[in-house]
């Protein structure tokens, strides 16, 4: 708890700021640090006496040479959750010294204190990034798993859901990201942590798809107020430990084929265009030229723009900026030159997956 580097770098600051010797020495009454770096490591009888009164000890002038080690000055012992770590000297006069060690004193323990918060987290969050990692295995070992759990005393029970969150260049620090993101999904709801510079993996535990929505519009909002550049990939709930790895590859896949601008993307929005990229590329390649015509390739923005709105003639006519008759004249376009009408179900499903199988020959996701 009280480690050298904190000895040092308090007696570093306050000796130069009060213009005096500060000794810091650990619960064995063993200088840790000096101004006078010949008394590291040299027992001060003086903290040995703070130790066994556990009392503040003040030596003065006419005192000298009563403690080995010790000079004339204020002796105080360093208190951490309710235990005292070691002890903290000042030379000079005792009378003046009282307050000023008081101060130095104080600063001390909080900075043990903030060395143990942040020594308490950064484990925590290396168990948790240990138990991802394992999560992403396609063969996960559930004996890691579960060690890792039982030491952050969490339960991950099914339902579960996997989110990644990927963003662009930053200035938001990580901590300050998977604090808030603890925050908004709870301390026994699931784990997360960074896999990479700019994504984050979450594995959600245990909660409702309403209760899944609603966090991730927390997020949304958390991000928009932390001014980042983000997506959100969500995949469906499942059941077992084993299916985090295909839920992750879905996530990933449900950023890379959907519109950049949209936010967020729920795999079983775009599950049946994922499917297709799932294919075999040879497969994909050979429908999709078979059924792709020169006039369903120069409208293709058209046709899905119309299936997006439900074969609404109104609505698609308006997203596109035209003239209703000038959406139905494209349409039986299509009819006339390819032999497949965008208005009956069975053909725009046709024309609708050999779109997308066309984009999947210039996917990362196929070869």
């Amino acid at each position: 708890m009280l480690t050298r580097e904190i000895a040092n770098s308090i007696v570093k600051e306050t000796a130069f700021k009060l213009k005096r010797n500060i000794n810091i020495m650990n619960n064995q009454g063993v200088i840790m640090a000096s101004c006078d770096n010949s008394r590291v490591d040299d027992i001060h009888e003086g903290a040995l006496e703070v130790l066994r009164t556990r009392e503040t000890l003040r030596i003065t002038e006419d005192e000298r040479g009563k403690w080995r080690g010790a000079q004339p000055g204020v002796n105080l012992p360093i208190v951490f959750q309710e235990k005292i770590v070691g002890v903290l000297g000042i030379t000079g006069n005792s009378d003046e010294l009282a307050d000023i060690g008081e101060i130095v004193k104080m600063t001390t323990e909080l900075m043990i204190k903030q060395e143990y918060i942040y020594s308490q987290l950064e484990w925590k969050q290396r168990t948790k990034e240990m138990i991802i990692e394992e999560l992403l295995k396609t063969i996960p070992n559930y004996e890691n798993i579960e060690r890792g759990l039982n030491l952050l005393n969490i339960n991950l029970n099914p339902p579960y859901s996997t989110l990644i969150i990927q963003m662009s260049e930053r200035s938001v620090s990580n901590q300050t990201i998977i604090s808030k993101l603890e925050e908004i999904i709870g301390s026994q709801n699931g784990i997360l942590g960074f896999i990479n510079i700019n994504r984050i993996f979450i594995a959600l535990s245990g909660i409702s798809q309403k209760e899944l929505l609603k966090k991730t519009e927390e997020i949304v909002r958390a991000f928009e107020q932390f001014k980042l550049n983000f997506r959100i990939g969500v995949s469906t709930q499942f059941d077992s430990f084993d299916q985090f790895s295909q839920s992750y590859i879905d996530c990933d896949l449900s950023l890379a084929i959907s519109d950049p601008k949209e936010l967020v993307i729920y795999y079983v929005d775009i599950e049946s265009k994922a499917l297709i990229y799932q294919l075999n590329k040879e497969v994909a390649e050979r429908f999709s030229k078979r059924v792709l015509h020169e006039t369903l390739i120069n409208y293709k923005e058209t046709l899905e723009c119309f299936f997006k709105n439900n074969f609404n003639i109104q609505q698609t006519a308006e997203e596109l900026f035209i003239h209703r008759n000038t959406l139905l004249y494209r349409l039986n376009k299509i009819v006339e030159d390819t032999g497949y009408n965008p208005r009956h179900f069975k053909d725009a499903v046709t024309m609708q997956l050999a779109i997308w199988g066309s984009e999947t020959l210039t996917s990362e996701f196929n070869g």
